[in-house]
């Protein structure tokens, strides 16, 4: 069942994906894969290891008794454990000392939550994906669609629409790769013992950690992890969380880039600019006091998950400082921050994916707003094409001494330029071909087909 934080924070698929039913589940994989891979290394018998997987496999829950025996002990392990050996011994009695055999509360906890990670990377990839697609749709569409560049909040140069969907299109790109390639180093089985060393299972440890690293890998749901190659044994990772901080970094970059995308859609919605706005959709957007309002709902709330993100990664990266070989708060204190950071992560991406796939655009406003300021972005390219006849200085304080009596007098900069004689070194024609934004474009073309171009290969 979805909370109230749920419910504004991320998706259903994201809320069962990482809930505590779907963490106890990823447990029960964990031993039966334990288990088996004891049985890879010779350690304990194939029959035994095949009992204690079906076991696992079909282990009921009581979640709260569960929840309640686990705060006495500070883990999760400890009363699961107990449940899956009582289960296991009630079928096979010479099975349950093989249960856990070797391992400790963290490489249960861990191990599951790799897998748990697993499924929840393959519900973002798939958001990624989606938002990227269509903000590549816009690029596209609106390629040639002039707007008013803004920087620090002021106009600014002309820049596209399409550039600027190319830009929110390629943050998402990188970041999805990024984050597979983080996953393919963080997404391993972990499996240390009491101290880090197998020590209970003598010689058989190394042999262990390697079948368990393979099986563990070949469960996951998320293809990178799969693919990461394995060499050698597989250290325990107990105090070096460095691999999943990186993970979870970029899990909090990618919430990041899609705020940056409702930022700047919620400030175009704004009534006075009026230059896109979120689908229309019954009862999304609505006032309880002012039956006229269109608020930015989805953007809101992915601005909202981007504004919490940096904090939990905080804690994240405060907990990294751990005490030798198991840590006291530090990994407690990723249980609570990271969950919440996933489910984000994938409530702003769907989020945005949603706002861009119906986005309105209205190209013709666009324009408008730009004209309305009577040709004074222009100004950089009517100084640049004045200084090779007048001189650098000269074109600069002609072109400035125009833009004051735009600002006056509400004429356009091209009624004022061509008013001036100094001005006359180029034609009227001339004037208003260096003041038609789409003349002053640049490499907008090539940038938003090279971002497609990437794209394309990334995604492939």
């Amino acid at each position: 069942m979805l909370t109230l934080n749920d419910t504004y924070s991320t998706t259903p698929d994201m809320a069962a994906a990482m809930a505590d039913g779907a963490l106890l589940r990823h447990m029960a994989t964990f031993e039966g894969a334990l288990a088996a891979a004891q049985a890879d290394a010779g350690l304990i018998p194939r029959p035994v290891a095949e009992t204690i997987a079906a076991v696992a496999a079909t282990l009921e829950f009581d979640e709260q008794a569960l929840f309640s025996e686990a705060l006495k002990g500070g883990t999760l392990a400890i009363p699961f454990v107990k449940l899956l050996t009582g289960a296991v011994r009630a079928i096979r009695p010479d099975a349950a000392p093989s249960v856990h055999f070797g391992a400790t509360s963290q490489d249960v906890i861990d191990s599951a939550l790799v897998l748990q990670l697993g499924d929840a990377l393959v519900l973002i990839d798939a958001q990624m994906t989606r938002l990227a697609d269509a903000a590549a749709a816009l690029a596209r569409a609106h390629a040639t669609t002039a707007m008013l560049g803004r920087t620090l909040l002021q106009p600014a140069t002309p820049i596209t629409f399409g550039l600027k969907a190319a830009q929110w299109m390629l943050a998402i790109s990188e970041s999805r790769t990024r984050l597979r390639a983080q996953a393919g180093a963080a997404l391993v089985a972990q499996l240390g013992g009491a101290a880090g060393t197998l020590g209970s299972l003598g010689t058989y440890g190394a042999a262990t950690a390697q079948a368990l690293a393979h099986r563990l890998a070949a469960l996951n749901a998320y293809p990178p992890a799969r693919a990461q190659a394995r060499i050698g044994v597989p250290l325990p990772w107990h105090t070096r969380r460095g691999a999943l901080l990186a993970l979870a970094s970029e899990l909090a970059i990618a919430t990041g880039a899609a705020g940056k995308i409702a930022r700047d859609v919620a400030l175009m919605m704004q009534f006075e600019l009026g230059e896109t706005f979120e689908p229309a959709e019954a009862g999304r957007g609505g006032s309880s006091a002012m039956p006229h309002k269109r608020n930015p709902v989805r953007c809101m709330l992915t601005v909202a998950a981007a504004l919490r993100t940096p904090g939990l990664v905080a804690t994240l990266l405060s907990g990294m400082a751990q005490e030798h070989e198991r840590s006291l708060g530090g990994w407690q204190s990723e249980w609570g921050a990271l969950p919440e950071l996933v489910k984000l992560c994938a409530g702003a991406l769907a989020n945005m994916a949603d706002t861009l796939a119906g986005l309105n655009v209205d190209a013709d406003r666009m324009r408008a707003n730009f004209d309305a300021l009577h040709g004074l972005p222009m100004t950089e390219m009517l100084s640049l094409a004045l200084a090779p006849h007048l001189g650098r200085a000269e074109a600069f304080a002609l072109v400035e001494k125009a833009a004051r009596d735009v600002g006056a007098t509400g004429r356009s900069l091209s009624d004022v330029v061509k008013a001036d004689a100094a001005a006359s070194v180029l034609t009227g024609d001339e004037i208003d071909r260096i003041l038609d934004p789409l003349n002053a474009l640049g490499a907008t073309q090539a940038f938003i087909e090279s971002a497609l171009a990437q794209w394309e290969e990334a995604k492939i």
